[in-house]
């Protein structure tokens, strides 16, 4: 298996497609620069069309908040106990800033990053997200964001719990790469039927979440017994599954709760370092272990096979309590020795992403907002987040002078205050 991360100093830039227009037949183009979002929407403005989606982060939230029913919003925004991990990832990338360097002449710049054999046009992703089938308004917020990854260029890590099946979200992806985020079950063949469709579907890695095997203590959600899964939503990749089904022993239309009851049976799995060997051995695939935060674990996983580190706490919603997943960061580049790093947990800007970069990550994750985006407007609010979070990278590796990401490295930082 062929594993290499690289972050081109020069080169061609992978170039982002274009959507193709509703109203015409015309052939896909070539997007123009990230930065160049900007000019769209001032040239937009000169025409009397002002944007009516947020173009900042607290915008975005309260307005997602005012679309999304009480249930949702409290899913998706809500974190483990007190919610102070949560503010705690936010809050680390405030500590650190970037040092602006002149003379660079940065009037092109290089976002492109090779991740295993995929070559990416910018180093972002969109990180997997429970319950995200729910967040756009017609029911089907994988498909929607499958969609918003094709128009864009931006991989999508979609998750087990879907609202529709993990081939028809991969269908949606057109010619952009996805990655199949795995809940183990404790069931080893259903896993590897998951696995195994997933191969199928043309996904390009299996991301294995390891911190999600059993609910953390959520207060929003037990204040008014919010857990949609019991009230069977986005369970589709395991009704649709035939080991599923067969363990079920009948149709699960027949008796949704009995439905419900196997899949509570059957979702939690609490792996071990010996469990490892069977993982890697579903799959020729790359894989990614997700919830890594200790440069030992990290260390252990790639000996034992795993292709890349995913540095994440669940972006605080599993344990409350615990560090900002950008502060533990370099020690798990470090320990990581080259080998990719994906990162999530916190990120709400360009800036966020730039920082994370400078720390060492490969790509980096985008979460909650993208969700918000997705509950204003479908594909085509996930599209605007997007589009602007890499606006604004690109623009301060502009105007700071990093023209490209092997220019953003942790000299680039210095700590704030």
């Amino acid at each position: 298996m062929a594993v290499r991360i690289e972050r081109p100093g020069g080169g061609p830039r992978a170039e982002m497609a274009e959507s193709r227009c509703d109203e015409c037949d015309e052939e896909e183009t070539a997007m123009p620069a990230f930065g160049d979002y900007q000019n769209e929407l001032y040239f937009q403005a000169l025409f009397g069309t002002l944007p009516d989606l947020p173009m900042a982060y607290a915008e975005l939230a309260a307005r997602a908040e005012q679309a999304l029913p009480p249930s949702v919003w409290s899913y998706v925004a809500g974190g483990a106990g007190d919610e102070h991990t949560q503010r705690a990832n936010v809050a680390a990338f405030e500590r650190w800033g970037l040092v602006p360097r002149m003379f660079v002449g940065a009037a092109q710049r290089d976002l492109s990053v090779r991740l295993f054999d995929l070559d990416l046009p910018a180093p972002v992703f969109l990180a997997p997200i429970g319950l995200l089938g729910l967040c756009s308004q017609d029911g089907h917020g994988d498909l929607a964001t499958a969609r918003a990854a094709a128009q864009t260029g931006v991989p999508m890590v979609a998750s087990t719990l879907s609202e529709d099946p993990l081939e028809d979200v991969a269908g949606a992806l057109g010619p952009t790469p996805g990655l199949f985020q795995l809940y183990t079950p404790t069931d080893r063949d259903l896993a590897a039927s998951l696995v195994s469709r997933a191969e199928a579907a043309g996904y390009k890695g299996i991301v294995v979440t390891l911190d999600t095997w059993i609910t953390g203590w959520r207060p929003r959600d037990l204040a008014s017994g919010n857990f949609p899964q019991l009230r069977g939503k986005c369970l589709t990749n395991y009704t649709s599954d035939p080991v599923f089904r067969r363990l079920l022993g009948q149709p699960p239309e027949q008796d949704p709760r009995a439905t419900v009851l196997k899949w509570v049976q059957l979702f939690g799995n609490p792996l071990t370092w010996d469990d490892l060997p069977w993982l890697r051995s579903l799959t020729t695939l790359p894989l990614v272990v997700k919830g890594i935060c200790h440069p030992d674990d990290a260390r252990r996983a790639l000996d034992g096979g795993v292709d890349a580190i995913y540095c994440s706490n669940h972006g605080g919603r599993q344990a409350n309590g615990g560090l900002p997943t950008l502060d533990v960061l370099p020690e798990i580049v470090a320990a990581s020795d080259g080998r990719p790093v994906l990162f999530d947990s916190g990120v709400r800007s360009g800036a966020d992403i730039a920082k994370a970069l400078a720390f060492g990550a490969t790509a980096v994750g985008i979460g909650r907002p993208y969700a918000y985006g997705l509950a204003l407007r479908g594909t085509a609010g996930a599209v605007h987040v997007l589009r602007s979070l890499l606006a604004e990278l690109d623009l301060i590796m502009a105007v700071d002078g990093y023209p490209t990401l092997a220019d953003l490295t942790p000299d680039a930082l210095r700590r704030v205050g």
